[in-house]
């Protein structure tokens, strides 16, 4: 595995970052809880030390997998990233900026973007108890929050540093314009953004900003909910409830199962799947700290880890960029 300083803090993140979105079961068709701590275990003995997690993935229960996951490991050897900024209980009392409808237990439960001073010290504490930690490495905003000024944000996340609650502070899904803003308030470690081989929106303008200004770029979905493994050309089906369903349809499938057709050589010839293919693209884009990756078992999880090891060569990159391009 290979390690990399996060933006201007003194953590070092794995080059691929456990993503724990999944394993909370919410909008992914549930998972077998024994298999996700399975998979967690698995990452981090095969060096993936970066766990990202957030308190509404599963409603709280991927936080908690993650510390049940970790227990007799060196916590000093581990990096808990997590999130603050979606609150689902009710504990926003209608403040805040409404999110979407999420379904928990057969109920609808509204989701708000809210991220006050005070509800965050909240969210905070719940997530160190789930988590069975007391600190953590990363603690990022989830979604801007348009009714709470970003300046009341930032100086939550500065006492909690001062506090030694969290060891760094990050956005998530930020704009430039949101990061620059923040930036008056607090010297914010990195932004976490969804970016992929069929999504690089980020280049144009965070990317430019991320190299002059040493902040950390986390990405997720590189796999596209698992689009660019190529399973769903052929035998891989969903689940009825399972949000890809409907997100899959933004892309032109056609254009991109021929993508996968043009590249897939590349894989062949290096004994490695298109999953780890893409993964070890995206980890040599520019300004890019950590790659998410996903895993609802063991398996999935050294497959992710094992990426890293691929070694690409310049015609390689050029031929899988030239493809890209034709998208």
């Amino acid at each position: 595995m290979e390690y990399r300083k996060l933006g201007n803090t003194n953590l070092e993140l794995s080059t691929i970052t456990y993503g724990a979105f999944a394993i909370g079961g919410t909008m992914w068709g549930g998972n077998e809880a024994k298999d996700s701590v399975a998979s967690v275990r698995a990452s981090i003995d095969h060096g993936v030390t970066t766990l990202d997690t957030a308190p509404f993935y599963g409603f709280g229960l991927s936080e908690e997998m993650i510390g049940q996951a970790i227990k007799g490991y060196d916590r000093s050897q581990i990096q808990l990233l997590t999130k603050f900024g979606l609150v689902w209980d009710g504990t926003n009392e209608g403040k805040g900026e409404f999110f979407f409808d999420a379904e928990k237990d057969g109920k609808t439960i509204p989701v708000y973007k809210y991220a006050s001073r005070a509800s965050i010290m909240k969210e905070v504490e719940n997530s160190l108890k789930r988590l069975q930690t007391d600190y953590i490495d990363l603690l990022q905003i989830h979604w801007p929050d348009t009714t709470t000024p970003i300046s009341e944000t930032m100086e939550a996340l500065e006492l909690l540093l001062q506090q030694g609650k969290i060891r760094a502070a990050g956005v998530s899904n930020y704009s430039l314009e949101q990061v620059a803003e923040a930036q008056h308030s607090l010297n914010i470690a990195s932004n976490q953004l969804a970016y992929s081989m069929l999504n690089r929106n980020m280049e144009k303008d965070i990317v430019p900003y991320a190299l002059q200004h040493n902040l950390g770029i986390i990405v997720y979905s590189p796999m596209e909910r698992g689009l660019l493994t190529g399973k769903y050309f052929g035998d891989g089906k969903l689940k009825a409830n399972d949000h890809r369903n409907a997100y899959f349809q933004q892309f032109n499938l056609a254009k991109v199962k021929t993508f996968l057709d043009t590249i897939s050589p590349i894989a062949a010839d290096k004994g490695a799947t298109l999953s780890q293919l893409v993964l070890k693209w995206t980890t040599l884009q520019p300004a890019i700290t950590t790659v998410l990756a996903g895993a609802r078992n063991a398996e999935q999880a050294i497959s992710n880890a094992q990426s890293i090891e691929i070694n690409l060569t310049a015609d390689e990159l050029s031929h899988i960029n030239l493809a890209l391009s034709q998208l």
